[in-house]
């Protein structure tokens, strides 16, 4: 397994955010974490990625477990996250948004200080758009694409890092039908690429288009994990609305 998170538990005050949480993701697999608000899929997924420290519990990422609380490691190991407000510059094109804070840099003789490598980044970032079989000009400003094309732009930018497992949080939350069917597209061509992919949606019928595995989390605990394919849109539906009665 790429992902394996062992008896995880997180509280907040007399909040049981996490209790008891143990889930695996194969390589190169979409695993959908669902589940109402307040189910513990944010905390968990802070957890996976550093940004918040477990009460107790191991994180196993390549059969090495992370050190809590250290997003740096998790970056380092290959974990990224797309969040549901993408940070793009909108009046910055895709080549700027996609280095932005982390611009190549070349040495020209006779120069005081090296230069911007525009004609390099400008090459990577058509390369990466190229890999996700999608036609944006990468001189465009970000503002100006539609939804689709800006969660492009944002998986884009995370596999500069080479990435083993992507956390979408809602990619399709905002987006028409299309532009949502444009977006799950690019989930299979990462899946296709061997990236694990754990997708955060509302959306179940995106699920049943491109998980291999659901996870239903109710306060703080896992109440199922299970292949798609053992389970149905009107079940999984039920079982959400059932947490609420």
């Amino acid at each position: 397994m790429l992902l394996r998170v062992e008896n995880l538990h997180k509280h907040y005050g007399g909040v049981h955010a996490l209790e008891d949480v143990s889930l695996s993701v194969g390589q190169g697999t979409v695993l959908a974490l669902v589940g109402d608000n307040g189910a513990g899929k944010s905390t968990l997924m802070k957890c996976v990625t550093g940004s918040e420290i477990p009460d107790s519990g191991a994180i196993i990422f390549n059969d090495r477990p992370l050190p809590p609380g250290d997003p740096h490691a998790s970056r380092l190991a290959g974990i990224e996250m797309i969040y549901q407000h993408l940070d793009l510059c909108p009046q910055r094109n895709v080549v700027e948004n996609i280095f932005l804070g982390r611009e190549s840099l070349k040495k020209i003789l006779g120069a005081s200080a090296p230069l911007l490598d525009l004609r390099g980044m400008e090459k990577t970032a058509k390369m990466l758009i190229d890999r996700l079989n999608t036609d944006i000009d990468v001189r465009r400003a970000a503002g100006a694409l539609s939804g689709g094309q800006q969660q492009a732009v944002a998986i884009a930018r995370a596999l500069l890092f080479q990435p083993r497992l992507l956390i979408m949080d809602e990619p399709t939350a905002a987006l028409g039908v299309k532009e949502a069917e444009k977006v799950l597209s690019l989930i299979r061509s990462l899946k296709q690429q061997g990236i694990s992919v754990i997708l955060i949606s509302h959306r179940l019928g995106d699920v049943f288009e491109v998980a291999d595995r659901v996870v239903l989390m109710r306060h703080g605990r896992i109440h199922e994990d299970k292949p798609v394919v053992e389970t149905s849109l009107s079940e999984l539906t039920q079982k959400i609305l059932s947490a609420n009665v």
